[in-house]
């Protein structure tokens, strides 16, 4: 029953608003950050909670005034919208409370590469490396340049609920346009592929110091001429599982090595997550360590101004405006979707 569920998040946030006020909670800084992120993620659904009230109020008051005066034509409509307002309201209302992604409120590393293309393949990737960064920027959260060069892309994004929006950028990328060096006007189709990784804390992901096999060298740039006269670079390789990750963008080897030791966590994170995915659900679509990754995902049509995103078949106009990092509208389209996938495993669970 609907009433049931609404009746469950009125006395939740209830509770929740009166200890976002209690000084004992406010002094633990730990406890307050948790009941601030339940608060904010059930703000919604007590919104939509309260409009639904409001709703079944109106179609009473409506039903009364008929039971009163007999049929009366504008308080029937009246009725009939009350109650069309209340079914849209209820849908809202399990689509608000469908079980989150635990990773949803955590920071993220992302990795983009070229893909199918040549050096095309690697001006694509820059392009998208611009894109989400001016996105996440635009969404208020700090960006952290982690790995920069060869048609590779290694970067975090730093704030809650980062994961919830970048997870949908994940996959292969691809675009369709007359490269700057294409004296013929042909158009070219080129890839880059995105992995979007939440990054793993310590308590996440447990590394054994004696799996790592951790290697130093000088950086090098273009034509293999050293940047520095030191062992600067840091190449770190987790023994039992293969992953090897190498950084060398900072002059420190100290700090090379602690952002490979991050980009390592997340990736052992995400491979954990993979393998409890297969367990729960072979089935379940996913954006995390998953076949998805190797699919196509959206199109970039320079000559019609035009971005597609396949998994939900959506078509937009306005691809200036997606490359400044304006990915609004698709982002909600496919948040959307992700919650009726949810709420129907759910139901037939």
């Amino acid at each position: 029953m609907v009433e049931d569920l609404v009746e469950q998040i009125e006395t939740r946030f209830a509770e929740l608003g009166e200890q976002m006020t209690d000084p004992e909670v406010i002094s633990d800084r730990e406890r307050y950050a948790e009941v601030g992120r339940a608060y904010r993620q059930l703000e919604l659904a007590a919104k939509l909670a309260a409009q639904w009230r409001r709703a079944q109020d109106d179609a009473a008051g409506a039903e009364e005034v008929l039971a009163e005066v007999g049929e009366d034509s504008e308080m029937r409509e009246e009725l009939a919208q009350a109650r069309l307002r209340i079914e849209e309201l209820e849908e809202e209302i399990r689509l608000a409370m469908v079980e989150r992604d635990p990773n949803d409120e955590k920071s993220v590393i992302v990795e983009i590469q070229g893909g199918a293309g040549g050096d095309e393949a690697g001006l694509w990737a820059g392009d998208l490396y611009r894109m989400l960064t001016k996105y996440a920027e635009r969404r208020g959260w700090q960006t952290e340049a982690l790995d920069i060069g060869d048609g590779k892309y290694t970067f975090a994004v730093k704030g809650d609920g980062a994961y919830s929006v970048f997870k949908f950028e994940g996959g292969t990328h691809r675009v369709q346009r007359v490269p700057q060096t294409e004296s013929q006007g042909r158009i070219h189709t080129s890839t880059a592929t995105v992995a979007v990784l939440p990054e793993a804390e310590d308590v996440d992901v447990q590394l054994d110091p004696n799996d790592l096999q951790i290697d130093v060298y000088r950086s090098s740039g273009p034509g293999g001429q050293s940047v520095n006269t030191t062992d600067s670079a840091v190449r770190i390789t987790h023994r039992p599982s293969g992953i090897t990750v190498s950084m060398q963008d900072e002059k420190s080897q100290l700090q090379n090595r602690e952002k490979a030791l991050r980009v390592l966590r997340a990736r052992m994170y995400e491979r954990a997550l993979a393998e409890q995915q297969a367990e729960l659900a072979a089935d379940r679509r996913s954006q995390v360590g998953t076949g998805d990754r190797a699919e196509k995902i959206r199109t970039y049509n320079y000559g019609e101004r035009r971005v597609t995103d396949h998994r939900i078949k959506l078509t937009v106009h306005n691809l200036d405006q997606v490359l400044q990092g304006e990915l609004d509208e698709l982002t909600a389209a496919l948040q959307a979707d992700e919650k009726r996938s949810r709420l129907q495993a759910q139901a037939t669970a």
